[in-house]
């Protein structure tokens, strides 16, 4: 559509999302790419936004869906279509909204990958070693080998926090060194317990195991003996400034892999790992939900069909009448 009208109001919509709903970069970029879809379907017709109606719509999520689109991303892109609509009545700028009621096709919801205990330990167990140099140059070799001992204990206290309190990696990295007006969240050391920024700017204290603590207590004293940190984040860079969300699945797939796991490891996967060892000894369904930030419980219900496969797994190979005779 270039410059037309219905690209304009597809920006200004953006500009709402961004500004006003405070949506988190990720899922803006998603809503992106499905109003660029709607822009390249209406153009080849000539179709303003507010002549759509439902047959336009539906018509178009079938033909996506016969292109390869899949459940998930044919519901982010209906999600983000409906929004723009009801955004468009509000202003007075269409009379319907033509993805009301149009659902997207249902696909089974894959389980969240997590980590066994053992395997969650032999990672946290990995993190306060020192990685041998890998650089190919002897002055980049230098650089790493003086780098290790605070890399390692920064990384040893990312990885005791995102699986003591099951936090998301925006919550981990939006740490500041202390509380104040302007933070995001920190760690209250004496009360054991982290304030987080979290989905939809709610705030949430979680509890810190006496793990986590000890490794952020170590942190906290290399951190001051840095040369003048340029950011009040609890975790940094090597350059001195705040570290981004890539910096922290990059470098914790690193330590996985030096760690000999046989998966890939995102930080993602640690809080799902917090959620299902904690489901497993305690059980409590609500609790975990109020830990984790879940505004609905069937969000975290999730977790108890991952508790089954591993109650399944214990069942079949301890007990004695799980296994046929061959």
């Amino acid at each position: 559509m270039g410059d037309a009208p219905g690209h304009t109001l597809i920006t200004q919509h953006v500009a709402y999302l961004r500004t006003q709903r405070r949506l988190a970069e990720r899922t803006l970029a998603m809503y992106g790419d499905a109003f660029a879809r709607l822009e390249a379907l209406c153009e080849p017709e000539g179709l303003a936004l507010d002549a759509l109606r439902s047959h336009h719509v539906r018509g178009w999520i079938a033909r996506l869906h016969a292109q390869g689109l899949g459940p998930r991303s044919l519901a982010i892109t209906l999600a983000a279509w409906r929004g723009l609509f009801k955004w468009m009545g509000r202003e007075g700028l269409a009379k319907v909204n033509p993805a009301d009621g149009i659902k997207p096709p249902k696909a089974a919801k894959p389980l969240p990958k997590a980590l066994s205990v053992d395997q969650a330990v032999q990672l946290a167990e990995q993190a306060p070693r020192l990685s041998p140099p890998t650089a190919a140059s002897p002055a980049a070799a230098a650089r790493q080998e003086r780098e290790a001992p605070w890399l390692a204990a920064r990384d040893a206290a990312m990885i005791e926090l995102l699986y003591s309190s099951g936090l998301r990696s925006a919550e981990l990295i939006g740490l500041d060194v202390a509380a104040s007006p302007q933070a995001a969240g920190w760690i209250d050391l004496q009360a054991a317990e982290a304030h987080v920024l979290g989905k939809g700017h709610k705030r949430r204290s979680v509890p810190v195991g006496s793990a986590a603590l000890r490794a952020l207590r170590h942190w906290l004293d290399v951190r001051a003996s840095l040369t003048a940190p340029q950011d009040n984040a609890l975790f940094l860079s090597r350059l001195g400034t705040r570290l981004t969300p890539m910096q922290l699945r990059n470098r914790l797939k690193q330590l996985a892999q030096l760690a000999g796991l046989p998966t890939h490891v995102h930080p993602h996967m640690l809080r799902h790992s917090f959620a299902s060892h904690l489901l497993q000894s305690s059980g409590d369904l609500r609790a975990v939900q109020e830990l984790l930030g879940h505004a609905h419980i069937t969000t975290t219900q999730v977790y108890t069909k991952l508790d089954f496969q591993h109650l399944a797994k214990v069942y079949d190979a301890a007990h004695p009448r799980a296994r046929r005779k061959p």
